[in-house]
C-alpha cells in the first residue's frame, strides 16, 4: 500500500512538474492626456508611444525590465495583435521553468478597455491561444496567472463587465495600481478570482515588483510570502523603508 501511494505521488509530481504554466500581463500605458494621473515627464507619459513609456519601454517598464534587466526571462518574440487597442505584444519564457508570459501594451487612451479585458480574463473569459513551436499556449481567460499594471482607472470610471457565475478553476491575479484592493475588490469578487497581490495606497507600478511577485508564484509560495517579496523589491528600488513597503502590499480579501 505504501509503495502504491509513493508511486501515485511521484506520478502526480511528474505531471505537475511537466505542465507549462502561463501568465498574461495587461499593461495600460502611462498617459498624461487621457488618464487621471499626476503628470510625468512628457517623454515617458505618451500613452501612444510604447517605446519610451514609463510602464513599458522605460528603464523599469515591463518590456525593458524583463528583456534586459533580469536574467530569469528571455524574450521569445513580438506577436502582432489583431486588437487595435494593443500597441505591442511580447512573449517571454522563463529561462529555467516551463512558464511563459504574454505582455500586452495597451494604448493609454484605452485604459478602460485594458481593465475590462483583464477583469473578463480573470473570470475565465476571452481565452487566447498562441502557437509556440509544437505547443499551444493558453492566455487571456486560459492563463494561470493574470496581472494588471498601470493607473487605477477605477478611480475615474466604472467598468461594464458581465461575469460568469461559475468558474471551474479560479484565476490568480496581481493588480499593481494605486489603492487597487479598495477599488478592484468588488470586481475581483464577481470574477471569482484569487487576489495574490494588490495594494493599499499610492504606488509606482513598475516591473521589479511584478517580477518579484511572479518569482514567488512560480515557486508556489503563499500569498504572504509573495507579499513579502513584493515589499522587499519595492523598498530596494524606491528606498521607501521596508515598513512602508510592507504596509503598501497585501494579499487576499
Amino acid at each position: 500500500m505504501r509503495s502504491l501511494l509513493l508511486m501515485i505521488f511521484l506520478l502526480c509530481s511528474a505531471l505537475s512538474f511537466g505542465k507549462v504554466r502561463t501568465i498574461h500581463v495587461f499593461v495600460a500605458l502611462c498617459d498624461n492626456l487621457n488618464q487621471g494621473i499626476v503628470p510625468v515627464p512628457k517623454a515617458i507619459g505618451n500613452g501612444q508611444d510604447p517605446k519610451n513609456n514609463l510602464y513599458w519601454g522605460a528603464g523599469y517598464g515591463v518590456k525593458t525590465f524583463f528583456n534586459r534587466k533580469t536574467k530569469d526571462w528571455q524574450l521569445v518574440r513580438a506577436i502582432p495583435s489583431k486588437d487595435p487597442y494593443i500597441l505591442e505584444r511580447l512573449l517571454f519564457k522563463h529561462v529555467s521553468k516551463d512558464v511563459y508570459m504574454l505582455a500586452d501594451a495597451y494604448d493609454g487612451a484605452r485604459i478602460k478597455q485594458s481593465i475590462e479585458h483583464f477583469l473578463k480574463s480573470s473570470n475565465g473569459q476571452m481565452p487566447l491561444q498562441i502557437a509556440q513551436k509544437n505547443m499551444t499556449l493558453d492566455f487571456g481567460g486560459g492563463a494561470d496567472l493574470l496581472a494588471y499594471v498601470g493607473h487605477d482607472g477605477l478611480m475615474d470610471f466604472s467598468v461594464d463587465v458581465s461575469y460568469k457565475e461559475s468558474v471551474a478553476n479560479p484565476k490568480n491575479v496581481i493588480i499593481l495600481a494605486c489603492y487597487s484592493k479598495s477599488y478592484f475588490s468588488p470586481e475581483i469578487k464577481k470574477a471569482k478570482a484569487i487576489p495574490v497581490l494588490w495594494t493599499t495606497h499610492l504606488m509606482a507600478p513598475e516591473a521589479y515588483t511584478l517580477k518579484a511577485a511572479i518569482d514567488g508564484w512560480i515557486r508556489n509560495e503563499s500569498g504572504k510570502q509573495i507579499d513579502e517579496r513584493a515589499a522587499q523589491s519595492y523598498h530596494k528600488y524606491q528606498k521607501c523603508g521596508i515598513r512602508g513597503a510592507r504596509n503598501l502590499f497585501t494579499t487576499g480579501f
